[in-house]
């Protein structure tokens, strides 16, 4: 076992590549302990340099309506009226309290993704 840190690309993609034929180690054994290491050193440098932001509240919401297939009426009973609904979805209004704790509770959209702040189109 040769293990070392990632400290450059190329030390990234090797990772990679011995993670990849490490897969398929048996457990309590000492590849699969290198599985696990070079694991969590990939998992630190990716966290580092390919970090992923959470989207805004609408993207979420949005994603989320892709993910089942609803359509704007849908969130009528979550939201509000009709109106209120396009009003959200266009940026026009922020999410109330209450929004976001139906918006959890019936979509199941984390809370954390639904309280980050976003701006509304003043137009």
């Amino acid at each position: 076992m040769n293990i070392k840190p990632i400290k450059k690309e190329q030390d990234y993609i090797d990772a990679l590549s011995r993670i990849e034929s490490l897969m398929s180690s048996k457990p309590n054994t000492p590849q699969m302990d290198e599985l696990e290491i070079l694991t969590t050193l990939v998992e630190a440098y990716e966290e580092q340099f390919y970090k992923i932001d959470a989207p805004d509240p609408i993207e979420a919401i949005k994603f989320r309506m892709e993910q089942e297939g609803l359509k704007q009426k849908d969130l009528v009973a979550i939201v509000g009226s009709k109106s209120r609904v396009s009003e959200v979805l266009n940026r026009k209004r922020k999410l109330t309290i209450e929004m976001i704790r139906n918006l959890h509770k019936q979509l199941h959209i984390p809370v954390e993704s639904l309280f980050l702040d976003y701006k509304i189109n003043c137009a």
